[in-house]
């Protein structure tokens, strides 16, 4: 009995022995589990429970203009977060901040008891909140700074600078495309806790200093920015358009020296707006140039020798291309002139002749050295390519139409360049927004060069073309772009628009493009106005933007007059002051500028006079010539109100009704005006007749 007791005590013993030992494997097997396996998981879990990292924003760069004036800086900002495991009551705190913050408190109660080491409250808070949340003293609640960038100039070079996110990354303009070298690199606090969730005195506490982002200086000039923006407001009250344009451009390097559009916005508050209004059209948005692109026409035809600037064309009003008729603006035609008056006159039959002569590979050669259906590759976002007809598949009409500006779309900033080129003795540049970027210290650390991308002019034929362009502006259709004492070269342009099924009655696009001083060009610039109401020829009110910018820009330059009065047009003696003959009918326009010594030219057909180039109270030298536009059927959209006429004498009348586009009908010659029809206030259309009464 007793030796089958101490065998079952002996069975006993090693059963436990047995269940001892599997206990003991599995727990080495758990331990080498946790040893080799989860280590990394079991350490990356102990340090967050222990240890809070705080990210301590780095400062983006200063953008500048080239001269080193703050055009984008970055401001000390604070921004609420939290560290949920030390929150002792969620919704107590989640219900004071929501209070401060203008939050939602049932969200924030939710994100604060979440398992997560750190989390955003809010950021970038205005001084005030900060300050009544650092009041509260709530646990687990602090706030860290951060760096929020501010424009000084509000909507100033909105459309280059860009604007930034919530996490400081750039999202427009130099502000995305330079990102890389204005973010920096962010920093952070790294504090160790205990188990309560106390600071631990002399624990390992580190601070990673963040690296401010690299400063950026830009080829923009912050005053010929000014200038530029000033006028774009004044021609957009004016003429009512529906966006407006303009680019600068220094021809030597290609460095931009302005770019502007209306309508913009505040970068300052960019989501306030709406991001139709972000985008940049002078490099997004594609429109056929019309008579500005008479430029490429007439450089590829003189540089192939096609033409002589002596030869000479008629032009009888119209010209037949496969069948379809291509009138000429002026109806009735130019009749006989030479090239050079034809690109003067802007003559459709001239300039389609010309095209036709070139034929189809050569010119398309220009088009695509000129750097058309292709990006310039310009340093910011979102840029058009352009479009143009496949050359295998264009046709002679499609040259025809091509030479004048039609059949082919460009950006502004393509159409700016390829002047440039013609400026710069053929030399076609990359056009480049950003000078160089340079560290904290001062050190350069990137520095954009002039950027030649091809020759496609010959620099004989280049002063040609420019002596061409010249004599638009001192005695063609770009008149209203002259400044006294320079010499100025350019090209109107005038172009109706393409809508659904063909071009929009009524809608057209008003450019002027050209250069300064024409003998030795250090400004090249466009100016392009969308759907005008009212007068809308590119002569009329492209060409005086243009002059009144180049004006100051050459003065603000330091630019001296290349020519004095008596080189330019003679003595002072021999100069008269060009009268107003705006709605007076043709013969008394012609009898008013004949007694004072001028010789008129008339365009187009109507019965009274609408605008004239030069303007009333310009000086001209005896002999010299005034455009003279008539009113025709052209006016389509966009209701003015009629003004009060009562007291006012015929020329006074006259005149206020030519500003705002409207005809004059006057009965009675003498006296003032005793009453009118339309009524004042009435609404009507521009180009509406208004019959005054005098007694």
């Amino acid at each position: 009995m007793a030796s089958v007791s101490h065998v079952t005590i002996r069975k006993r013993v090693a059963l436990l022995f047995l269940f001892i030992s599997v206990i003991m494997m599995g727990l080495i097997g758990r331990l080498l589990y946790l040893q080799f396996y989860k280590s990394a998981w079991l350490s990356e879990n102990a340090i967050d429970q222990r240890i809070r990292e705080i990210p301590v924003e780095a400062k983006r760069g200063i953008i500048y203009d080239r001269n080193g004036r703050e055009l984008a800086v970055s401001v000390s900002t604070e921004s609420v977060y939290a560290i949920p495991a030390e929150i002792r009551n969620p919704e107590e705190t989640a219900a004071k901040l929501a209070a401060i913050l203008a939050l939602d408190e049932n969200n924030l109660t939710n994100k604060l008891k979440k398992r997560q080491a750190f989390s955003w409250i809010k950021r970038k808070v205005e001084p005030e909140l900060a300050r009544q949340v650092k009041m509260l003293n709530l646990p687990g609640i602090g706030l860290t700074q951060e760096s929020q960038r501010y424009y000084p100039h509000d909507n100033l070079a909105a459309h280059v600078l860009g604007f930034n996110g919530i996490d400081s990354q750039g999202l427009d303009g130099v502000e995305m495309t330079f990102d890389s070298y204005l973010k920096g690199r962010s920093g952070s606090i790294v504090i160790e806790y205990d188990a309560r969730g106390q600071e631990i005195p002399h624990a390992s506490h580190r601070f990673v200093p963040p690296v401010e982002g690299n400063n950026i200086y830009l080829t923009i000039d912050l005053v010929i920015q000014q200038i530029v923006e000033r006028e774009l407001d004044k021609v957009m009250k004016e003429t009512q358009a529906k966006a407006a344009t303009i680019v600068a451009i220094d021809p030597r390097d290609g460095g931009i020296l302005a770019l502007a559009n209306r309508p913009d916005y505040n970068p300052n508050k960019f989501s306030e707006f709406s991001p139709k209004l972000w985008r940049n059209i002078a490099i997004s948005n594609t429109y056929e140039p019309g008579s500005t692109f008479k430029i490429i026409t007439t450089s590829a035809a003189m540089s192939e020798h096609v033409v002589k600037p002596d030869e000479r064309f008629f032009d009888p009003g119209e010209i037949e291309v496969q069948g379809r008729n291509i009138h000429c603006w002026k109806h009735g035609g130019h009749g006989s002139q030479t090239f050079t008056e034809v690109v003067q006159n802007s003559c459709n039959v001239g300039f389609v002749t010309v095209g036709l002569r070139l034929g189809r590979d050569p010119f398309y050669r220009y088009i695509d050295a000129f750097g058309f259906g292709k990006q310039t590759n310009v340093d910011l976002p979102g840029e058009a390519k352009g479009i143009t007809i496949e050359q295998s598949k264009a046709t002679p009409i499609n040259i025809a139409t091509m030479a004048i500006g039609q059949s082919i779309a460009v950006t502004p900033v393509q159409l700016v360049t390829a002047a440039a080129a013609v400026a710069n003795d053929g030399k076609l540049l990359r056009p480049q927004i950003v000078k160089e970027v340079r560290e904290k210290s001062g050190q350069v650390i990137r520095e954009f060069q002039p950027d030649v991308v091809r020759q496609v002019m010959d620099t004989a034929v280049t002063k040609q073309v420019n002596d061409i362009l010249e004599s638009v502006v001192s005695q063609g259709s770009g008149k209203n772009a002259y400044i006294e004492g320079f010499k100025i070269a350019g090209k109107t342009g005038t172009a109706q628009k393409v809508g659904a099924g063909g071009y929009s009655p009524g809608k057209y696009v008003a450019s002027f493009v050209g250069f300064a001083p024409a003998d030795n060009p250090q400004v090249a610039m466009l100016v392009v106005i969308d759907e005008p109401v009212g007068l809308y020829y590119g002569g009329q009110i492209a060409a005086p933007v243009f002059g009144a910018i180049m004006k100051d820009v050459l003065q603000y330059l330091k630019v001296n007059p290349q020519i004095s009065m008596s080189a330019d047009m003679g003595s002072e003696q021999a100069h008269v002051q060009v009268p107003s003959v705006i709605n007076l009918s043709i013969p008394e326009a012609v009898k008013e500028l004949e007694k004072a010594g001028l010789k008129p030219r008339i365009e187009e057909s109507g019965e009274r006079i609408a605008d004239q180039i030069p303007k009333p109270g310009s000086r001209l030298p005896g002999g010299g010539s005034v455009l003279l536009y008539t009113v025709t059927p052209r006016y389509s959209s966009g209701e003015i109100t009629v003004p009060d006429l009562t007291g006012r004498t015929p020329r006074e009348a006259a005149d206020s009704l030519a500003e705002l586009g409207l005809i004059v009908n006057p009965i009675g010659t003498t006296g003032k005006v005793t009453k009118q029809d339309p009524l004042p206030g009435s609404k009507v259309l521009p180009g509406t007749s208004i019959t005054i009464y005098f007694e």
